[in-house]
């Protein structure tokens, strides 16, 4: 592949990229409206559903899943303390630290949207297979490490 064609496959993907980012966000955005909460409240839910493991999950592993700030977290998830969608309990081992979990209404709440949410998935990988799935999962991943490295190369340039 030229130099030129593999500039505008780069350029394309990334573009490809900002629209799905902007549909996510528009999903989101509307799932959160359903339960009466906002698009980042609603990550932080969904976030905790991936991250708990039964025991609750901290602030800083939302924070880095989500790559937003602590701070955010911790005023985020008061709010949704107060909403009733989550418990917030001191760690056993170290009290510095909250554990999160889903409440039972959360819970609720979110296994009514399940099916609905399984129908626009079905939707929205309609023509990709399992195999597809994975190999693009795995080339993600890979651009995803690589442009970490890249903005931190970028922030050593510009300092």
């Amino acid at each position: 592949m030229s130099e030129k064609r593999l500039d505008r496959a780069i350029t394309d993907f990334i573009w490809n990229v900002v629209e799905i980012h902007s549909q996510l966000e528009d999903i989101h955005t509307s799932w959160a409206a359903l339960l009466g909460i906002t698009e980042p409240q609603w990550l932080i839910l969904m976030a905790i559903t991936e991250l708990d493991e039964g025991r609750g999950v901290a602030g800083i592993d939302i924070a880095n899943k989500l790559r937003i700030h602590p701070a955010f977290v911790t005023n985020q998830t008061k709010a949704l303390e107060k909403a009733g969608f989550l418990s917030r309990r001191p760690a056993a081992d170290d009290a510095r630290f909250v554990l999160m979990s889903l409440t039972e209404k959360a819970t609720t709440e979110i296994e009514k949207l399940s099916k609905r949410r399984l129908a626009l998935n079905s939707t929205m990988f309609n023509e990709l297979d399992e195999k597809t799935l994975a190999d693009l999962n795995a080339a993600l991943a890979t651009i995803a490490k690589n442009a970490r490295l890249a903005a931190r190369l970028l922030a050593i340039d510009v300092s």
